[in-house]
């Protein structure tokens, strides 16, 4: 459904588990920090409506959308977390680096998850203005963040049901 039509942080039709046994990182793009910090909150916030202990979510900073890729391996090298949550917006410009680096941050946050068989949340916002990623960080479409908070409580659920 296109984006117009909904928005991006309703759940009522979700059967969301508690996250009250799960360890996340958030890692959160400064580039376009106006609207990564709203996404950041966005997610965060949801950890913590779902049970989630604040001392289980761990955050880190990186400077573009580029690095959460290695951040996020970092992090899932650790062994430490259930699921990991990227954060970022890359907003289309005049020239094609837009394309690439949304190609390798989506083709690198994929890879990672794979590499280390746990989930890894696509949180980045991919638009053609700064209005646009307004809209999908608290506006009119909602939140972002809220969906990849979710996302991430679901996969982790998933994950941790098939272990069992």
């Amino acid at each position: 459904m296109a984006t117009h039509l909904k928005n991006l942080s309703d759940f009522s039709n979700l059967d969301i588990p508690s996250a009250k046994n799960y360890r996340f990182g958030i890692i959160v793009s400064q580039w376009n920090e106006e609207v990564t910090n709203a996404l950041y909150r966005g997610a965060y916030d949801t950890l913590l409506k779902y049970n989630t202990e604040e001392e289980n979510i761990i955050t880190l900073q990186v400077p573009g959308s580029y690095e959460l890729i290695s951040a996020a391996d970092m992090l899932l090298t650790s062994k430490q977390f259930n699921a990991v949550i990227c954060l970022g917006c890359v907003i289309q410009g005049e020239t094609r680096h837009f394309d690439f680096i949304c190609d390798a941050v989506a083709t690198g946050i994929a890879n990672v998850s794979l590499k280390h068989n746990k989930p890894v949340v696509f949180g980045v916002l991919t638009t053609e203005n700064l209005q646009q990623a307004l809209d999908r960080s608290g506006g009119v479409h909602g939140n972002k963040g809220e969906e990849a908070g979710v996302t991430a409580i679901k996969m982790a659920h998933i994950q941790h049901s098939l272990a069992v």
